[in-house]
């Protein structure tokens, strides 16, 4: 890994949750000695990708990475395009919809929408989902490139008891979301949370990210699931089609022959 490769790595252990890290922080979660980290976050901080609090001495992002996120939404406006199925999609389940897009081998989030149905709900407060954890890590890696599985199985980092910690796990539910036609996730990355997730495409015909339900596992009951898989269906043709892309042959077959196949949208038209 260069060095410019690795000081641009840091930028993504910032998120919503986690919007401010020090130093010493930086070093635990990076897994890099303290002279190396500083040094580069000091190259971070000269191009205005990171800044330091004067209060708190903490960094977090700077002013250079909500130029470029303008940028790259005002010339490639993925998340506008997404927004109106999830909204859609949430309105339907009941539950938290939410889309990620695939960068290299990392999966970050775009958007969400929660609905207003539950007073309890699921909310995603990550920037990266794993993607040995997460429904749409695990959507990507079964319908994304063959690297994906390899950037997988090397972090397989448990954060419940129900985290696919092994290769032989990882890759039984791999298979069984390429079966199905949908990632599942029950409680692998938050406990009382279930994820189901579906593919979506953009023009250039590969993998571009995974749009999801986020349920409170308490109330996820086999009808609610079969409302979940059918309106995914429809927002991951609708995204697809917004972002400039159609749902593989083969994934369309797949969803043919379960029951949760809408049959007021058509992936051609």
């Amino acid at each position: 890994m260069s060095s410019a490769t690795k000081a641009l790595k840091l930028l993504s252990y910032f998120s919503t949750a986690r919007p401010e890290i020090g130093l010493t922080q930086l070093c635990r979660i990076a897994g890099r000695d303290k002279a190396t980290t500083y040094r580069h976050l000091q190259a971070l901080e000269t191009a205005g990708f990171v800044e330091q609090n004067p209060l708190t001495k903490h960094y977090r992002l700077g002013p250079a990475v909500m130029q470029l996120a303008q940028i790259r939404e005002a010339t490639v406006p993925r998340k506008a395009s997404a927004k109106s199925a999830l909204a859609a999609l949430a309105d339907a389940t009941g539950e938290t919809a939410h889309v990620t897009v695939l960068s290299g081998t990392t999966l970050y989030g775009l958007c969400d929408c929660e609905s207003p149905r539950h007073g309890t709900r699921a909310v995603i407060d990550i920037s990266i989902f794993p993607l040995h954890a997460t429904a749409s890590g695990q959507c990507s890696v079964a319908f994304g490139d063959p690297s994906l599985l390899e950037a997988a199985v090397a972090n397989l980092e448990g954060f419940t008891a129900s985290t696919p910690t092994t290769h032989s796990d990882l890759a039984a539910l791999i298979e069984t979301a390429r079966e199905t036609g949908f990632a599942c996730a029950n409680q692998s990355y938050e406990s009382e949370i279930q994820g189901i997730a579906a593919p979506i495409f953009d023009h250039t015909g590969h993998l571009a990210g995974a749009v999801a339900v986020a349920s409170v596992a308490s109330r996820h009951t086999a009808e609610l699931e079969h409302t979940i898989k059918s309106e995914l269906i429809t927002a991951a043709r609708e995204i697809t089609r917004n972002w400039g892309g159609k749902i593989p042959t083969q994934i369309e077959a797949v969803w043919a022959k379960s029951d949760t196949t809408p049959n007021a949208l058509d992936s051609t038209q």
